[in-house]
């Protein structure tokens, strides 16, 4: 290649880079780069597509080659920047040694440098290694120096993580409400658009998390809405769109938009496979494992909660409530146990005893459910969540009714179902409402029952979930019609048999063309056929239509 021909390239990559073209900045600046070297401010343009294109290993080597280009230039600061986020990264990914030598080298070339903006980068370790040791006022103390420095140097990187840090710092350490204001201001930076990428997706990702974490489920619905957003405008990103995925499958799938949390999900799998994330892996293993659960699909979910396993994470309490589904109430109630008692982070055990109580009711066990209960309004009151609010009044209902005071129960599960449902969460809001349907026949209000499990009902079926549907009509004495099928599905393989459409069918039943399709998928597993041709044949040898 010419010289002429390699300055293209570099003019291209730069461009590619201007635009988000990751794979097209990446091929022409490597071209460019082949025939001669880069220089260091276009090794960074490199090092950062790289990034972006989920290449983790290849960025440190692109970052350690500016690195030493800028140190042998004689520009320190540079320098040292780039071994800060070689350290940073080395340290995250668990590797002490090296990430500590890097963050070494980064400090040593400032030492005799007079007062700098890639200082206030060097506090972030500081701090973090503060809330290693459980002292969060000095890690708030150091980051809130470094948000500082980063003002005043007017660099808004720093500025970004540094504020996201103390959010971050504030909400794990119980300061929630304080926590979340520093997080929405840095969200505020992003959206902004004048962040760095790396920094930009950094800072998306960790306020998601964190709002996660607390349970906030508002917030963490805009700002994953933003992240998708900006995730779309990059066609070849990989470095954040598998967390993106991750994150709309968690948001869908608690919307009651299975299929859709599903294939998100999955795609986040494959997302991650290319980055060689394993415990990313895993949480998108769990997801669909989970949306396997809701909808029925035992053997796919078992498998799901054995690949997280395999990837070194807990699938827990997903694979403890299958096996409440399953009817195994002993092994659920050994596996929630076992997991509560040796989880000691107070906010994934807030997570936990949702399930726990619901296990333990099964199992009869009234008091170990009440004491799960406390700890849950304990950490509701902590996190002060909508989410929490709904998880805890549900809860306490579930407890009153199985105490027998059915009456402060229906308080309690018309609180839950109203907070689900103010939630956009339909699948919650219905198992709220069964609830609530048995508590009024408690009351000996026959009526009552009837409608909130009918509703309930027509809820779970539109959702498909098939196991929720079977306890209503076991609650209702309503069983499964010819050959397994439920009255919908029925409906549906009777105008299947006549030739209609999905659409058709659609309009005629007043319902979705995807909830048309799963019960025809639901048609096509319980009579083992394989098409629509062979369910009409079966319905018409069956006398069904």
């Amino acid at each position: 290649m010419t010289a002429r021909a390699a300055g293209d390239d570099l003019e291209r990559g730069r461009e590619a880079y201007g635009g988000s073209a990751w794979a097209a900045a990446y091929e022409s600046l490597s071209r460019a780069d082949e025939v001669e070297p880069l220089a260091a401010e276009d090794l960074e343009l490199l090092a950062i597509s790289v990034y972006m294109l989920g290449r983790e290993d290849e960025w440190i080597r692109v970052m350690e080659r500016a690195y030493h280009r800028l140190a042998g230039d004689g520009e320190p600061r540079r320098a040292a920047r780039c071994a800060f986020w070689v350290g940073m990264h080395l340290v995250l990914r668990g590797q002490m040694g090296p990430g500590t030598g890097w963050l070494g080298r980064a400090q040593r070339l400032l030492e005799r440098e007079d007062e700098c903006v890639e200082q206030g980068y060097m506090l972030m370790p500081v701090a973090f290694q503060h809330q290693a040791e459980g002292d969060i006022d000095g890690a708030l103390a150091t980051a809130a120096a470094a948000a500082e420095i980063g003002e005043r140097f007017g660099d808004r990187d720093l500025f970004a993580l540094a504020v996201h840090s103390q959010g971050e710092i504030c909400v794990s350490g119980g300061r929630v409400r304080e926590g979340l204001a520093l997080l929405d201001e840095a969200m505020v930076a992003v959206t902004e658009g004048e962040l760095s990428p790396v920094v930009t997706g950094i800072v998306y990702c960790g306020v998601i998390h964190a709002c996660e974490s607390v349970y906030e489920l508002r917030r963490a619905k805009e700002w994953t809405a933003a992240l998708t957003r900006w995730c779309e405008r990059q066609e070849d990103l990989i470095a954040f769109a598998g967390r993106c995925l991750v994150h709309r499958a968690q948001i869908l799938q608690l919307q009651g938009a299975w299929p859709d949390a599903l294939a998100e999900a999955e795609r986040a799998n494959r997302r991650f496979e290319k980055s060689m994330n394993p415990a990313a892996v895993a949480r998108a293993s769990y997801l669909r494992g989970e949306v396997h659960r809701l909808r029925g699909e035992f053997a796919e979910a078992e498998a799901a909660y054995r690949e997280t396993s395999r990837r070194g994470t807990e699938p827990q309490p997903g694979l403890a409530l299958l096996r409440l589904a399953q009817g195994n109430v002993d092994a659920a109630a050994a596996a929630i146990r076992r997991v509560v008692g040796e989880t000691t982070d107070r906010l994934r055990r807030g997570g936990l005893l949702p399930a726990y109580v619901e296990i333990l009711l099964a199992a009869a066990d009234l008091d170990e459910a009440r004491s799960a209960c406390a700890e849950l309004e304990e950490a509701a009151a902590e996190c002060d969540s909508d989410m929490l609010r709904a998880m805890l009044a549900h809860a306490q209902g579930a407890i009153e009714l199985a105490a027998g005071d059915a009456g402060g129960a229906l308080v309690s599960l018309r609180t839950a179902a109203q907070a689900w449902q103010e939630l956009e969460a339909p699948y919650e809001a219905a198992r709220a409402r069964v609830l609530v349907g048995q508590a009024c026949q408690a009351l000996g209000d026959e009526e009552a029952f009837t409608l909130e499990l009918a509703a309930a009902r027509s809820v779970f079926e539109e959702l498909g979930a098939v196991p929720h549907v079977a306890s209503v009509d076991s609650l209702t004495g309503s069983a499964a019609t010819d050959h397994g099928l439920t009255a919908r599905e029925l409906e549906v393989l009777r105008l299947i048999a006549v030739g209609k459409s999905n659409r058709e069918i659609a309009t005629e039943l007043v319902i979705s063309e995807h909830t048309v399709a799963r019960h025809v998928q639901n048609i096509f597993r319980k009579l083992d056929v394989p098409s629509r041709t062979a369910a009409g044949a079966f319905a018409f040898e069956h006398d069904l239509v």
